[in-house]
């Protein structure tokens, strides 16, 4: 999975980066350095691909499940297309 971008985040994902970088700048009493900047958004991009990674893998595993078991109608029945008084 490629990594996200603040482009690609959702509007709520977005504004919780900016609440998050507004705690951190509350909390040091200044402004944050660039450095710190990125750090913290780079560590709540990483946990928002870890969730999405999660709920994709999920989503590829109910794919398998149900591709692995066959479905009743898919299958060839002989008696569905043999007529009952047999052929004309």
């Amino acid at each position: 999975m490629k990594r996200l971008t603040q482009q690609d985040m959702t509007e709520s994902e977005q504004r919780e980066l900016k609440t998050l970088l507004d705690q951190s700048r509350k909390a040091q009493g200044r402004d944050l350095t660039n450095s710190e900047t990125n750090r913290i958004k780079d560590n709540y991009i990483d946990k928002l691909m870890e969730e999405k990674e999660k709920v994709a893998a999920k989503a590829r595993a109910e794919k398998r499940r149900a591709k692995a078991v066959p479905s009743t109608s898919a299958t060839y029945d002989w008696t569905a297309r043999t007529h009952p008084r047999g052929r004309r």
